[in-house]
């Protein structure tokens, strides 16, 4: 049969779409200042063990319902902040908001955002399903993105 031979390897990628602010602690340009982005993230999955019944690797909503939901509840229109940059975190303090900053014990960096969301939150999201999330693509911009890879 066409495509089910057992040296076949299956990934579907789901895009997410999410704003949110922060700035890069240290940065020795622009990248210092508080700004925002329209991120764009790709989530890759793959079976542990083939497809299911039906003929996918999961369902694409589901996709969109753990991860989306995620950054829905934790980034999407919201600051994301390093734990060690004090000054943005007493900012933050002081302003009337509808949700706490997300703070990471990393510098929000697209390399790290994207790691986090690979390494810590993926795996918790979907440890009752026969899927892998393997790799995410975090797009800051249309020109500039970073990928974090389990290998």
């Amino acid at each position: 049969m066409l495509g089910t031979g057992e040296n076949m390897s299956y990934s579907i990628e789901r895009r997410i779409q999410f704003c949110a602010g922060h700035r890069v602690y240290g940065h020795e340009s622009k990248c210092a200042t508080i700004h925002g982005h329209n991120y764009v993230a790709y989530v890759h999955a793959r079976p542990k063990q083939g497809l299911d019944p039906i003929g996918r690797v999961i369902d694409f909503s589901v996709l969109k319902e753990l991860v989306g939901g995620w950054i829905d509840k934790n980034w999407d229109h919201n600051f994301i902040v390093y734990a060690n940059d004090l000054e943005v975190l007493k900012m933050a303090s002081t302003i009337s908001r509808k949700k706490d900053p997300y703070v990471m014990g990393v510098n929000p960096t697209a390399e790290n955002m994207a790691n986090f969301l690979l390494k810590a939150i993926c795996p918790e999201l979907f440890k009752d399903y026969q899927i892998e999330v393997w790799k995410v693509v975090l797009y800051e911009t249309e020109n500039c993105s970073a990928e974090a890879t389990l290998v």
